[in-house]
C-alpha cells in the first residue's frame, strides 16, 4: 500500500512539473487562467463577446465580457476584462464594469462592408495588475455583431492615456459577438 501511495505522490509530482514546463508562460508568471473573475455564462447572454483564443504566445491580447441590456430603458450592466502580454514582462490584466447608460445601438449598422447590430459602452476599471491604468478610468468599447450568416464580429475598446496600452480592436472570425436587435 505505501509504495502505492508513493508512487501516486510521484507520477502527481512529476504531471505537475511537466504541465509547468509545457504551458507557454507559466514559469515566468504569467496567468494561466484568463479572466477568471468573469464567469462563464451558457447560452445566449443577452449580450456578451469573445475575442478568441486565449494567448498561447509572447505576446499578445485577449477580452471577454457579458451583461444584460434594457433597450427600451437605454441601460446596460455587466462586465469585462482584457489581458495584455509584452514578451518578457508580466501579463497586465483589467477588469472593467459596465454602464448604466447604453451610448448607442443600432439593428441598421454596417461595419466592415456587413450589416449587424451595433452597441457603444461605458466601461469603468474595477481592478488593474497595470500600473498606469488606474482603477476608476472610463473607457469606451464598442460592440459590433454582423448578422445573416457572415463572420465579420467586432470589439473595440477605446481608453484615456493614462490606459491607452489597452485601447484595442479585436476583428475577425475569431470573435463571438452577441449583441441584441432593437
Amino acid at each position: 500500500m505505501r509504495i502505492r501511495r508513493a508512487a501516486g505522490v510521484a507520477v502527481a509530482l512529476v504531471t505537475s512539473v511537466v504541465a509547468l514546463i509545457c504551458v507557454p508562460g507559466a514559469a515566468t508568471g504569467y496567468a494561466i487562467q484568463y479572466c477568471a473573475q468573469i464567469p462563464i455564462v451558457g447560452g445566449i447572454p443577452p449580450w456578451g463577446f469573445h475575442t478568441g483564443a486565449p494567448i498561447t504566445g509572447p505576446t499578445g491580447s485577449y477580452a471577454r465580457g457579458h451583461g444584460d441590456i434594457n433597450l427600451a430603458a437605454n441601460t446596460v450592466s455587466g462586465i469585462l476584462c482584457q489581458v495584455d502580454r509584452a514578451a518578457g514582462h508580466p501579463d497586465r490584466l483589467i477588469v472593467m464594469t459596465v454602464g448604466p447608460r447604453l451610448l448607442a445601438h443600432s439593428h441598421y449598422a454596417t461595419m466592415w462592408g456587413f450589416p449587424g447590430n451595433v452597441m457603444k459602452i461605458t466601461v469603468t476599471v474595477q481592478s488593474s495588475t497595470d500600473p498606469g491604468c488606474r482603477v476608476g478610468t472610463v473607457g469606451d468599447v464598442v460592440l459590433f455583431a454582423s448578422y445573416n450568416g457572415v463572420r465579420s464580429d467586432s470589439v473595440q475598446f477605446t481608453f484615456p492615456e493614462s490606459c491607452a496600452d489597452h485601447d484595442h480592436l479585436y476583428h475577425g472570425p475569431q470573435v463571438n459577438n452577441q449583441v441584441p436587435p432593437l
